[in-house]
Formats: C-alpha cells, structure tokens, sequence
C-alpha cells in the first residue's frame, strides 16, 4: 500500500497529500502534456487538478481508497480524473462555441457522431444507437464505425491535431504504467460485425458491463432490464453466442 494512503488513513491529510504529489507528480504531468503543449497551459490546468484533488481534505482521493474492490487500478482511476479536469479547464477557457463549427464541413451522420462523442462525450455505443433510435437512419454497426474512423481521422487533421487534445474524449492518455496496443480497425470490425447478432439493448449491455465494467445493477436500470441476474445470464449468453460466430469464421482468440 502506498504511504500516502496509509498516512491519509491515519488522520494527517497534509502529509498524505505531501506524499501524493511526489509519488504522482510526474503521470500527472504527462496525462496533462497529452493535451496542452504551451507551458502556462501545463501549469495552469496543474494548479487546477491539485485544487480538484486537495479539496475538502482530499474527499475525492479518499472516495476511491474507501473502496473495497475498486472497477480501476489506481494509477487509471487518475489519469481518468486528470484528463476530465483538463478538458474542463479547457472548455471553460475556451467555450464550446469553437469547438462546435469543427463539424460544419463533416457529412450529416459524422456530424452527430462530433456531437455525440466529441462533445457530450457519450461511448461509440452510445452514439450508434442513438443514431438508429433518436435520427431513425438504418445503419449497421460496422458502416457506423467506418464513419466514426473518418470523423477521427477529419476532426484529427484539424490544426493538426489540436482539437483533438483540447476534445480530449477522442483519444485517452497512455497510462505509463501500462503499453497494451489498441485494437487496429480490422479488429473493431470483426468485433462489430460480432456485434450486430445481437439485439440493441444486448449490445448496450456487452457495452456497458465488459468493456465500461459498470455495475451490473446501474446496467440493468440503463437497459430495462429487470435486476443484475438478469444482467449477468443475458451478457454471458451474448458473450457465448459471439466466440461461438468468431469460431465458425475459424477466429481464435489470438487473431483480436
């Protein structure tokens, strides 16, 4: 256990924070540079984590040490914490006014998808169904994913990728204590193509409860469904039904 925890549990907030901030100074300030290149920029949104993190004699670091069996690794917990304050450092200097004229030129379904994922910061899942159900276009996932990868790839040439870092939803900062190559887009096809055997609120579900790791009761409620068994029995039979697609196209687990 690290020792500003212990120390935090101890009663001495002052000391813990102390301690904190030398065991954590350097992946706060490289999930920052992720974002901001201009050193003012750095060192202001640094002052504006610390304020978020110290508050209240550092109520929300002890939130996540008072958990017993925490979703995240702790190191992931803060970037995860860090990257949002920056975005909201940036947003608040910034407004969303800019931001928002960076779609004009994308066609009408990348335009909602800026919208959906760019700036209400809603999952790719999301973002799909809302594209099915609230614009009513009859689109596949994988035809939907291609259109994300260019709405990546139009708001990404933007002032050279600036947007992107100042979005910060797009692409999440490396965690630097772990390496782990992402998927390529291959990939995410035969993983959506997977997808489409199942029914909306299944692929919701799958969404929500492997990949977000929420709690099978908060998934239930967002799905309506009836409690967390039925979370479980339903996932788990969707998850069975896509190894048993990816092995009748001869896919193993080492070809993802």
């Amino acid at each position: 256990m690290d020792r500003w925890i212990t120390t935090l549990r101890e009663g001495d907030p002052e000391a813990a924070w102390d301690l904190f901030v030398e065991r954590y100074r350097r992946l706060i300030f490289a999930t920052i540079r992720h974002y901001a290149q201009d050193y003012d920029d750095v060192m202001d949104v640094f002052a504006q984590v610390c304020g978020a993190l110290r508050a209240n004699k550092l109520a929300r670091l002890r939130r996540y040490t008072d958990e017993t069996n925490p979703r995240a690794r702790f190191s992931t917990w803060l970037v995860a914490v860090v990257r949002n304050q920056t975005i909201d450092w940036f947003r608040h200097r910034d407004g969303r006014k800019r931001l928002s004229t960076a779609a004009t030129a994308l066609p009408p379904v990348q335009q909602s998808i800026f919208k959906d994922v760019f700036l209400e910061s809603r999952s790719h899942l999301e973002a799909y169904e809302l594209l099915r159900t609230r614009d009513g276009l009859d689109i596949t996932f994988g035809a939907f994913l291609k259109d994300l990868h260019a709405t990546y790839a139009a708001i990404s040439s933007q002032r050279k990728g600036r947007l992107l870092r100042e979005l910060g939803d797009a692409v999440p900062p490396p965690d630097v204590e772990s390496h782990a190559p992402s998927p390529d887009f291959d990939t995410a096809q035969r993983i959506a193509e997977a997808l489409e055997v199942l029914k909306a609120d299944e692929r919701v579900a799958v969404q929500l409860f492997v990949v977000e790791q929420r709690p099978a009761a908060e998934v239930a409620r967002i799905v309506g469904w009836p409690n967390a068994k039925a979370v479980y029995n339903r996932v788990y039979r969707s998850l069975a039904r896509i190894r048993a697609g990816f092995e009748r196209q001869g896919i193993g687990p080492d070809d993802l």
